[in-house]
């Protein structure tokens, strides 16, 4: 696909700073992704209310969350072809305009099953919401600002696992559950009304057919392999038939889908020929890695302070803050080298942060300081800062125009299966290691030792930055064709 006639910024434009314009379609974007990246931390602390309410088991109002997650892999796939085939600002508001209407529709429902159906439309609208925006942010910016530009978009990110608890134990102890679903509705006109004035026209230019044997195998290998790893809790880990044998035919069908991709090219859902481009594949391990610790990590936190320390939900929340404001403060900074160096000057360090804090959580115990514990979270914010927004600048970087849109879902796609499975396997191993710790103190050396093991992935993910990303800005790719380039 060609570059659209409407992008603001051709690839080899000079930096000319973010101007008025860039700046406003990058709010326009946060404003979008803040309604899919709240939404899935901010029903979490509902579940327990949710549960009383409609008189059901756990395990069934689980798949309120679980559905939702299982809508997102199911959909994301699409987002490459369907940003081709329909122009990126469109693609945006339908997805806006969907999960604007699941939202609303999750806010009135009279059963858990119509909550479950409800929070699935959601899934499917906010699936395409954050590829399409990191498409339309790539492209505006151009990859002499795509590192600033990943910075601002950045901060929800990483803003929405700490801000969701708060928010959601706020609504549903002061209101009632239905407003962590009407919220979104304010949230999602303002998107509406933005990305309608805001963002620029883009003309359709479907290149290709849509790729229905990969949507057949990706999509339903994507679902299964995560409702597996969904099941592991519920299940008491991965021997279980119905863990094993979603996650197994998972596989398959994924490992059908790179059969199939490798054949079908650039024609494919998914065009693997981006995995030849060394930077992108540097950048996709180092990030898979990276966000298995910390999405994990991030379910350990809020239950130690909540089953170790008997804090609240909201109160849980308030003392992850810390996170979020390191990240705030260090992702413009880490932004801006983006696009002045190599990211292999900028991630190492932001991975050493990230591993000396988990290492540090290690040693928790059932009277841990909250000053203490507020000040590593602080660095581990800072850390973060430094290593995911420029990851994913920097893979973009070496990038023509036209590999944008699939190489955003592919980027996607690895986050959101990454996610999946750091909290997974780290419920599973924290569920072991509390097996006959009867007191906090054993219970928070359950923590401190599961937590070891996201530190050895964040151990793992510098190694493979520090020999692989480069170190020195790569040149911007000249040729708009369809195909990524290999830079050395």
């Amino acid at each position: 696909m060609a570059a659209s006639p409407a992008s603001p910024a051709p690839a080899a434009a000079p930096d000319e700073g973010l101007d008025r314009e860039l700046l406003l379609v990058a709010a326009t974007v946060v404003v979008g992704a803040v309604m899919t990246i709240l939404d899935t931390t901010v029903v979490n602390v509902a579940i327990r209310t949710l549960q009383a309410d409609f008189h059901t088991s756990l395990a069934t109002i689980q798949w309120v969350a679980t559905g939702y997650t299982l809508a997102l892999a199911t959909v994301i796939p699409l987002t490459g072809w369907a940003a081709e085939r329909f122009g990126t600002k469109r693609l945006y508001l339908t997805s806006i305009a969907l999960f604007l209407l699941g939202s609303m529709l999750s806010g009135i429902a009279s059963s858990s099953t119509e909550l479950i159906v409800f929070r699935v439309l959601q899934g499917l609208g906010g699936g395409m919401l954050m590829p399409a925006g990191m498409t339309i942010l790539t492209r505006a910016a151009g990859p002499q600002r795509v590192g600033r530009v990943m910075a601002i978009m950045g901060v929800p990110m990483m803003l929405g696992p700490i801000a969701g608890p708060i928010l959601g134990g706020w609504l549903v102890d002061s209101f009632s559950w239905r407003w962590i679903f009407f919220i979104n509705v304010p949230v999602g006109i303002v998107a509406l009304i933005l990305t309608t004035r805001v963002l620029p026209r883009d003309v359709p230019q479907p290149g290709h057919k849509l790729d229905w044997m990969g949507l057949g195998l990706l999509s339903p290998g994507l679902a299964l392999l995560i409702y597996g790893l969904a099941k592991t809790s519920s299940e008491g880990g991965f021997a279980s038939a119905k863990v094993l044998v979603p996650m197994v035919l998972g596989v398959i069908a994924l490992a059908a889908f790179v059969a199939h991709a490798m054949r079908a090219g650039e024609d494919a859902l998914i065009d693997l020929r981006l995995f030849a481009n060394k930077t992108f594949s540097a950048a996709a391990g180092t990030m898979i890695l990276v966000i298995i610790a910390v999405f994990g990590g991030m379910l350990l936190l809020p239950l130690y302070l909540q089953t170790v320390r008997g804090e609240s939900a909201m109160d849980s929340g308030l003392l992850l803050a810390p996170q979020g404001v390191g990240a705030m403060l260090a992702m413009p900074i880490a932004g801006s080298l983006a696009d002045k160096t190599g990211i292999g000057k900028i991630v190492p360090g932001g991975l050493v942060l990230v591993g000396a804090t988990f290492l540090g959580l290690t040693q928790l115990e059932a009277d841990t300081s909250y000053w203490l514990f507020g000040v590593d979270l602080f660095f581990m914010g800072i850390g973060m800062g430094m290593t995911m927004m420029p990851t994913f600048s920097g893979a973009m970087q070496t990038l023509s125009q036209a590999a944008i849109p699939k190489a955003s879902t592919t980027l996607n796609i690895n986050q959101q299966v990454g996610a999946s499975i750091g909290t997974a396997v780290l419920s599973v191993l924290l569920a072991h290691q509390l097996q006959g710790a009867s007191t906090p103190a054993a219970q928070a050396d359950a923590y401190g030792s599961t937590f070891v093991w996201a530190f050895v992935l964040v151990a793992v993910a510098f190694v493979v930055a520090l020999v692989l990303l480069p170190k020195r800005k790569p040149a911007a790719p000249a040729d708009p064709g369809p195909a990524a380039h290999v830079m050395a």
